[in-house]
């Protein structure tokens, strides 16, 4: 199983995608739609010696350092990664990355760094001087002898939807792994503006379909290109799908809240609607939470498994038309 631990609410990033449409959703509708905690922690305070015991009654346990920016906590990760017993990943935005010390650094199995693509887009998405430090760290890392992989976690927003050029970029640095994209759409109030985004999605679906092209030419050449939604789509079509969400949100993967809760998805860590135990739980007596929705009207979810949980879940299209 894959746990997400949610080590801070809080970020060293004002992103324009994350924090910049956050403080125009004030009113979005999901407060009368869904129940909040509001009294989740910003901080985590759950026991290290709860999740240990928990994670005890996993087999082969993945745990992922998550946030807001999990490396702000630093100190309490390395104290995690010294008592739990567990494969260990993080996700992080890179500004903190060179901030861990080698022993902890050597005890991860995959990093997923926020960039999205050259300098022009991320230093717009992130901040001036963003691509710098995080390429930097990326570099030190790899020169402290990190071996494992390293996932560029990349959003694709209106601005820039030539993703072939981004995505391409990104392998040419020749300090990444992969490639994990996704659509900065569906999750706030703001995206659905119809015009603006149906310019983007012709937009993107054109450069889609180049990158798509290079990805085939680079498999005949016998290079493998690690680009994870293509992957997916690929091992459903090759050994077929179980209709699951592929990330494994609400039925493989499910997230340790700052309070101790079990969430169906990081995103909705505090919403109670999608708790679905607690660290006290048996792995059996976790609730799993269906994607649902449209999705299960729609024949493409044989292939994908169906898309975003919080997207689905939300209707925020639903909600303002």
């Amino acid at each position: 199983m894959h746990w997400h631990i949610i080590l801070t609410e809080k970020c060293n990033l004002q992103c324009k995608y994350c924090y910049g449409k956050s403080m125009t959703e004030f009113d979005n509708g999901l407060g009368e739609k869904w129940d909040y905690d509001s009294d989740s922690p910003c901080d985590s305070e759950v026991s290290i010696d709860k999740i240990k015991k928990f994670l005890s009654k996993d087999d082969d346990p993945t745990l992922i350092f998550y946030g807001g920016e999990p490396l702000i906590k630093i100190e309490r990760m390395m104290r995690i990664m010294d008592e739990v017993s567990a494969r260990f990943c993080l996700q992080t935005n890179g500004i903190l990355l060179h901030n861990l010390p080698e022993k902890y650094l050597m005890k991860l199995s995959k990093i997923l760094v926020s960039i999205d693509g050259g300098r022009k887009v991320t230093d717009f998405n992130r901040g001036e001087g963003r691509y710098d430090d995080v390429v930097s760290n990326v570099k030190k890392v790899r020169e402290m002898g990190f071996d494992g992989e390293i996932v560029a976690r990349m959003t694709i927003s209106k601005e820039f939807p030539d993703i072939i050029n981004q995505v391409e970029h990104i392998f040419n640095l020749e300090i990444f792994d992969s490639v994990h994209f996704q659509l900065d759409a569906g999750f706030y109030k703001s995206d659905f503006n119809e015009d603006e985004f149906r310019k983007f999605v012709n937009d993107y679906n054109y450069s889609l379909g180049k990158l798509v092209e290079w990805w085939v030419d680079e498999m005949k050449e016998g290079r493998e290109i690690k680009i994870y939604p293509f992957l997916g789509v690929y091992d459903s079509l090759v050994n077929g799908c179980d209709g699951k969400l592929p990330c494994g949100s609400g039925h493989s993967n499910f997230t340790i809240t700052t309070s101790g809760k079990l969430s169906a998805c990081p995103i909705m860590n505090s919403v109670k609607d999608f708790y679905c135990g607690d660290l006290e739980s048996e792995l059996g007596g976790i609730k799993e939470v269906e994607c649902g929705g449209k999705c299960d009207e729609c024949s493409y979810k044989k292939v994908c498994g169906g898309r975003c949980l919080y997207s689905n879940h939300a209707e925020l299209l639903l909600l303002h038309h």
